[in-house]
């Protein structure tokens, strides 16, 4: 895994890319490339590549910036191919000469041979940038469902900056941090901004399956693949797609095995790493390295189902307890990792058990991916349930009966758990996809947002609609039946952050990961199974399940969906309540203007008072300490201090 960046800048403004920035781009990297650097400045100096390395293949060549034979084109690249070896023949046959065994010289000769659509040809995680000089033209490309990040910045003069991370175009002064009002919607209702914009004004995010081309200050985007639900015309029997999962299955995670360094994989106890575990244990003779995390806090620790993982495969196996102290002293350092407000609290126990992998190896494999291509999350159990039930009652059942009932409902005490269950059901909401779907399952819904955002943040927010590019997605997704939409969004949007919070905090230690469920071929098939193959009546990832049984014990098959929770509630709650008086409440966090400061306050206090915002004031809390971070200059130790995060949990 590596780090990569670069410049391009037009002729005619006869200007040079700077050196020196070139470096601090690059060196703003360097925990993605900790083992070497490298520069590149083409002969007229007006295009500059950037490297970091972490080496994993190859590791006594590989070196880049890399260039061809004639040294006319040049790559700086991130991730892993895991068809290198195959295409290489073809290549070489073709009159590409090879002169190291990495990777990285497949993507070259690849794209000297088929040029831009040369990353169609490509399985694996990748993130890449291709200068030619007979071109003049610079392509970036990035992985089908964008497992690695790749960021760009296009001035306004043409001149085009481009990193793998936001904060290397910010720390080399290639882009002046400005917040993007335009997501401010998307951000506080999805948990993170849903299609290329960040929340950095004027920074964008190269979308998965694209490539873009750079020729003297403008540029080209194209998409060169798309998630495709069709379904095929080849009938199969249950047990023949089972058994055709299992094999490509297992072709996906001998594919990742691919290094010269030792690896290992983090384990949840959940089915889907449980089973990338018991795959790993038929493919080698060694001893699979596992690592887990938890918290002490019961309802926030699956380390009892990892165990039993643990011994059923005989792995060597590591665990790590999160303390909160650790947790919020270590927040804005992360904040900083992630270069956007922290979507999930989860990204913080991976930045730790990241740390504990890296003592042991280089590589991990994760179980990303699963749940949105197999239907994994209960909500979409839950939504198909709401609509049909929701049509039918709303069609049979007369208007007034159905105000008695919501308003019944309404009557309940506030806390009742059932109430409020049946509020987030047909029988309290419209049943439509925007209100069933994704009001539902919103940190702040619009009409929370009417009433969160200031007048001012409200009039500079051109766009208002937090749901406008999921919706697109499910409008236009290539998928005959509501289940395939849902998950098409999903993959476009919720994946996408799981990746990058993924890649961010392994990345942040060092640590390669790879999502062997996110394979090329494994998606193109997972894609168009039969629905009912993935969500069958209430079980999820069906067809996952039915290729496991003889491999995983029966509990970890069965068991319920725990996902990673964190007691974030109960912290703010309790002894980290300064936190919220610090980040939310404060003088310096109101006077920023953004949110109204009574309903900020009102909402601490429900919370306070036992109702649960945790989610909604999550939000609030990374939001400032992303601005003190990347707007006020802070460093991260004048943001907390973890010796005044200690010391002030312990009073309180």
């Amino acid at each position: 895994m590596c780090g990569i960046c670069g410049t391009a800048i037009p002729k005619k403004l006869n200007r040079l890319v700077d050196e020196s920035s070139l470096r601090i781009m690059r060196d703003a990297l360097t925990h993605r490339g900790p083992d070497e650097a490298a520069s590149w400045i083409n002969p007229t100096g007006h295009v500059g590549l950037g490297h970091r390395r972490l080496s994993i293949v190859d590791l006594s060549s590989g070196q880049q910036p890399m260039p061809n034979e004639d040294q006319q084109v040049w790559i700086a690249f991130n991730g892993e191919i895991y068809n290198h070896t195959r295409l290489r023949p073809a290549l070489e046959s073709a009159g590409h000469r090879y002169r190291t065994h990495s990777d990285t010289e497949t993507i070259i000769h690849s794209y000297e041979e088929h040029g831009v659509s040369s990353a169609k040809q490509l399985r694996g995680m990748f993130a890449y940038a291709i200068w030619d000089e007979t071109k003049q033209q610079l392509t970036l490309a990035r992985d089908r469902v964008g497992i690695k990040p790749l960021y760009y910045s296009l001035l306004p003069d043409g001149t085009l900056h481009f990193a793998s991370e936001i904060k290397a175009l910010i720390e080399s002064k290639a882009v002046a941090p400005e917040l993007n009002y335009n997501v401010l919607a998307d951000q506080f209702a999805n948990r993170y901004t849903s299609g290329d914009e960040t929340m950095f004004k004027g920074v964008k995010r190269l979308s998965p399956g694209h490539t873009l081309t750079w020729q003297n200050g403008k540029i080209e985007i194209s998409q060169y693949w798309q998630l495709d639900y069709t379904k095929s015309a080849e009938q199969l029997t249950e047990a023949e797609y089972v058994e055709r999962f299992r094999e490509m299955f297992r072709d996906s995670v001998a594919s990742h095995l691919m290094a010269d360094v030792p690896l290992g994989m983090f384990l949840s106890g959940g089915i889907d790493s449980s089973a990338i575990a018991g795959v790993m244990s038929q493919l080698t003779n060694d001893q699979i390295k596992t690592f887990s995390v938890a918290f002490n806090e019961r309802e926030a620790n699956e380390l009892e189902y990892a165990s039993q993982v643990a011994r059923a495969f005989k792995t060597d196996h590591h665990e790590i307890i999160v303390t909160p102290e650790e947790f919020f002293a270590s927040l804005p350092a992360l904040v900083y990792q992630e270069d956007e407000p922290i979507a999930h609290p989860s990204s913080v126990p991976l930045y730790f058990v990241s740390k504990l992998a890296r003592e042991h190896v280089k590589v991990v494999l994760t179980g990303e991916g699963a749940d949105e291509l197999l239907a994994g999350y209960n909500k979409y159990r839950v939504t198909m349930y709401n609509l049909q039930f929701g049509w039918g009652y709303e069609k049979l059942t007369p208007g007034f009966v159905r105000n008695l009932v919501k308003g019944g409902i309404g009557f309940l005490p506030g806390e009742n758990r059932v109430k409020q269950k049946l509020q987030r059901t047909f029988l309290c909401m419209p049943p439509e996809l925007r209100n069933i779907y994704f009001d539902n399952f919103a940190v702040y819904s619009p009409d929370a947002q009417a009433s969160l955002f200031s007048k001012d943040t409200r009039a500079q927010m051109t766009e208002t609609d937090p749901y406008r590019q999921a919706l697109a997605y499910v409008n236009n997704a290539k998928a005959d039946n509501l289940l395939d939409q849902l998950l098409s969004a999903d993959m476009h949007t919720y994946l996408h952050e799981l990746l990058m919070k993924q890649d961010q905090m392994s990345m942040a230690a060092s640590i390669e990961s790879r999502v062997p469920f996110l394979d090329n071929e494994m998606i193109e098939f997972a894609t168009r199974l039969p629905v009912d193959m993935k969500l069958r009546g209430t079980t999820t990832k069906h067809i996952l399940r039915e290729a496991m049984k003889g491999v995983l014990p029966e509990e970890i098959l069965t068991r319920k969906k725990m996902g990673f929770p964190v007691p974030i509630g109960t912290w703010f709650r309790g002894q980290f309540k300064h936190v919220v008086d610090d980040y939310v409440l404060s003088e310096r966090a109101l006077s920023r203007g953004h949110f109204d400061a009574a309903y900020v306050r009102n909402l601490v206090a429900r919370h306070q008072a036992g109702e649960n915002h945790a989610e909604r004031l999550w939000a609030l809390v990374n939001f400032e300490i992303w601005q003190r971070r990347f707007f006020d200059g802070e460093t991260t130790q004048e943001t907390i201090k973890p010796e005044k995060a200690v010391a002030m949990a312990m009073r309180g």
